[in-house]
């Protein structure tokens, strides 16, 4: 039996309640459908590369995996797709200006960029923004006009991988199939990526 002191708290917490399964029933609904990980298997990784603690999060898959063959644009209007760079091992870097943690991971990801000229790995940044004319502006403006990028309005990575996380990584071997993917924010800078990179490389790069 509920006294009169308790049941105000009871009718505060029902209410609460009520409109908490409210918002969770509208996300769902507005939540589009995205593509899943690809399944068709091209071959067994084998073991699985010993990861340091800031990587514990990354998934190296058990089989790699086959992806369509999808082009992007960047900003002049060139082209790029995943099958183009044969013997390198491709860093795919799902982003968008509207992403905070978008913006931190962009300085790591050009330092990756660069500290791996000399070594076959490419770090491919794709865009989702639906208007692709904000994605200058938005670089220039937190002066990182530098950043190369490519576009991606339509969302034809859906086609590839899920895009329904940002920022989001997946790393592809040296035929574009898909091996490893971290999908939410990583410290890239963190002294203990880029041994575990050059791992990765060692093994999928000529695969």
């Amino acid at each position: 039996m509920t006294n009169s002191a308790t049941r105000p708290f009871l009718f505060a917490k029902q209410a609460l309640t009520s409109l908490l399964s409210i918002a969770a029933l509208g996300l769902a609904l507005a939540s589009p459908v995205h593509a899943a990980i690809p399944t068709v298997k091209v071959y067994s990784t084998g073991d699985p590369i010993e990861k340091p603690m800031i990587m514990s999060r990354f998934i190296e898959m058990s089989a790699a995996r086959e992806v369509p063959d999808v082009s992007f644009k960047d900003s002049d209007g060139g082209s790029v797709n995943l099958k183009q760079f044969k013997g390198k091992v491709v860093i795919v870097s799902l982003w968008a200006t509207w992403c905070a943690p978008c913006l931190q991971e962009i300085p790591m990801f050009e330092a990756i960029r660069q500290r791996n000229k000399d070594n076959d790995l490419v770090v491919l940044p794709i865009s989702i923004n639906e208007d692709s004319d904000q994605v200058a502006a938005f670089l220039e403006r937190h002066d990182l006009g530098y950043y190369k990028t490519w576009l991606d309005p339509q969302k034809n990575i859906d086609n590839v991988m899920p895009a329904d996380i940002v920022p989001a990584t997946y790393v592809f071997d040296g035929s574009g199939n898909l091996i490893g993917f971290l999908r939410g924010y990583l410290d890239w800078s963190d002294k203990d990526v880029q041994p575990y990179l050059e791992k990765l490389i060692k093994k999928y790069a000529k695969r």
